[in-house]
Order: C-alpha cells, then structure tokens, then sequence
C-alpha cells in the first residue's frame, strides 16, 4: 500500500530507490577501477593494502575478516605484499606474541598514487555539471554518507 502511495507521488519505492544505488556504486567502482591496472597489483592485494594504509597497522586476522577471506589466502597476500616492499610485519608493542601489518613508505605512495588517479577520473564528469547539479550531489552525499553509517 505505501509502495502505491509512493508511486502515486512519482516517488520509487524503497527497494527500487536502494536497488538503483546499489546499482550506481558498483558501476562507479568499476569503472573506477579501471585506474588500477597501472598500479600492478591484482584488486585482492590493492584492496588488502588499502585496508593496511587507511586502517592502520593491523593483525593478519582482522585483516583476513576485513577482506572476507580465510586467513591463509591473506597470508599469501600480506607474503606478496612484503616481497614488493609495500607492508613490513611488526610485533605489538604491548604483547610479542601479536603481529600486524603495516604499510611502508612505497606502500603508502602507492595506494595514494592510486587513488589520486581514481579522484582525477572521477573529477573530470563532475566538472561538466551545473552548479545546481554539483550542489544536488554534494547535499546527495552528505545524506549518502549518513545511510552508509547506519549500514554498520
């Protein structure tokens, strides 16, 4: 009954509104992604070295956990990641029995690299809005950011 009412507003009903976002956000990473390939680094290792640059130092674990993988395919992983001298283990400071990865410095400039060709890519479209659109989109997000919040 709502869902008739919406439509009788020319409103979309709640489903077809989250399906048509979800829908845009993966066709945007895609295309995003594109920008990738002149890393040279599979998505699995960029995505495991984004965890590690914008997380923090973290446990072979959580990082298994953030990257919805068993904890031996994140151990070849972080093993790769290590012999191109992106992350360095290190022992917690608090308890020698915990390591966790870090990113280093080539690690860190790679990823940023990465992600300031995505930004420019994504620049170069938004550009070419009006004004009223930018500002559409820009008050979109702040209410997109809030939704992505309750998601947790």
């Amino acid at each position: 009954m709502a869902s008739n009412r919406a439509r009788g507003r020319g409103e979309q009903p709640a489903e077809e509104r989250a399906d048509r976002w979800h829908s845009l956000a993966i066709h945007l990473l895609r295309r995003l992604r594109r920008e990738d390939v002149k890393a040279g680094l599979t998505g699995p290792r960029l995505s495991a070295l984004s965890v590690i640059v914008f997380g923090g130092p973290i446990t072979l674990g959580d990082l298994a956990t953030a990257e919805q993988v068993r904890p031996p395919t994140m151990t070849r992983l972080v093993r790769a990641l290590e012999e191109e001298g992106l992350v360095r283990r290190e022992n917690d400071s608090t308890d020698g029995r915990v390591v966790r990865v870090r990113a280093t410095a080539k690690g860190e400039s790679l990823l940023t690299a990465g992600r300031t060709r995505r930004v420019r890519k994504l620049m170069q479209p938004l550009a070419a809005l009006t004004d009223a659109e930018r500002k559409t989109l820009h008050d979109a997000a702040a209410i997109l950011a809030r939704v992505i919040g309750r998601l947790s």
